[in-house]
């Protein structure tokens, strides 16, 4: 009995650990090259531009996953180095907060200003 399970408790850590190390192999380098903002080509993600600094980041990028860094991780990591500006779609903390909120409050100021102008010209 104490074989049977040890024996359940091994397959069951050795498939944890798989399931561990095919989520580190599952991130998708082309998903953060698009992510990430060529420093040399105005306008260009990595993922687009063919520069030496596209091609460092793209290989220092595929280190990181090789390294088993997740993928904000290999992003923070990016931004120590050469700042937020680097990021297309930046991380949320306290920094940028109201950059993320910013479009639902002007939503909610939007449909708040027409609503109350509908209400007003219902009146007259």
């Amino acid at each position: 009995m104490r074989i049977i399970i040890t024996l359940l408790i091994l397959f069951n850590l050795s498939f944890v650990q798989s399931v561990a190390q095919a989520e580190k192999f599952s991130i998708n380098p082309n998903k953060i090259f698009k992510n990430l903002r060529c420093l040399i080509c105005q306008g260009q993600s990595v993922g687009d531009s063919n520069s030496e600094f596209a091609q460092t980041i793209k290989l220092v990028v595929k280190d990181q996953i090789k390294e088993g860094k997740s993928e904000k991780e290999i992003y923070e990591f990016l931004i120590e180095k050469y700042g937020e500006w680097i990021v297309y779609k930046p991380l949320f903390n306290k920094v940028n907060f109201l950059l993320w909120l910013f479009p639902y409050l002007v939503f909610v100021a939007g449909g708040t200003i027409i609503i109350l102008f509908l209400k007003k010209s219902n009146n007259h």
